[in-house]
């Protein structure tokens, strides 16, 4: 499973339980060693380029640039859980963003949260990504199902002023 943006998430901790090796990154270097202590796992650091590899059995986090990794370092990824990068994306980034994913990893299921909110109402992040821009920065490429909606609960400054959604996008072949 990748997780881009991953931060300090307690989601890998879960995807780890439920037998699913994780390749993250993050951008702070505080948020990727909080990670490993919090599962008490030590990690092994290997510099690569400009990104910094932590690794621990199942559990890699890269720590950099998301558009620094390369496709050759997320082998095998076998689905994509993007739960807060897409919506914490500059909106004039997010199309170069969903590039980047696609080319890291080609051809696998993506479960998406975003948000869905007036965005005159409070300049992200988060972001609104309703889905008509969803469907635009994903082109043909996959398809978009809707598995839940719910109103806004969290974060505390989006609270209740629309829905969150999640969607499984699922590779076109």
């Amino acid at each position: 499973m990748f997780v881009p943006l991953c931060g300090k998430s307690l989601d890998i901790d879960w995807l780890l339980v439920q037998g699913h090796p994780v390749i993250g990154i993050e951008f702070h270097e505080a948020a990727v060693q909080a990670v490993f202590e919090r599962l008490g796992r030590r990690a092994e650091e290997t510099q690569i380029g400009d990104l910094r590899r932590y690794a621990a059995g199942d559990l890699t986090l890269f720590c950099g640039d998301f558009f620094a990794l390369t496709a050759e370092q997320v082998p095998e990824v076998a689905a994509v859980f993007d739960r807060a990068a897409l919506v914490a994306i500059a909106p004039e980034q997010r199309q170069a963003y969903v590039d980047h994913l696609k080319h890291l990893c080609r051809q696998v299921p993506t479960l998406l949260v975003s948000f869905d909110y007036d965005q005159s109402q409070m300049q992200g992040p988060p972001f609104s990504v309703p889905p008509e821009l969803v469907d635009q920065f994903y082109g043909g490429d996959v398809t978009r199902r809707l598995l839940q909606s719910d109103p806004i609960t969290s974060p505390p400054k989006i609270r209740g002023m629309g829905t969150e959604d999640v969607y499984l996008l699922t590779p076109v072949t």
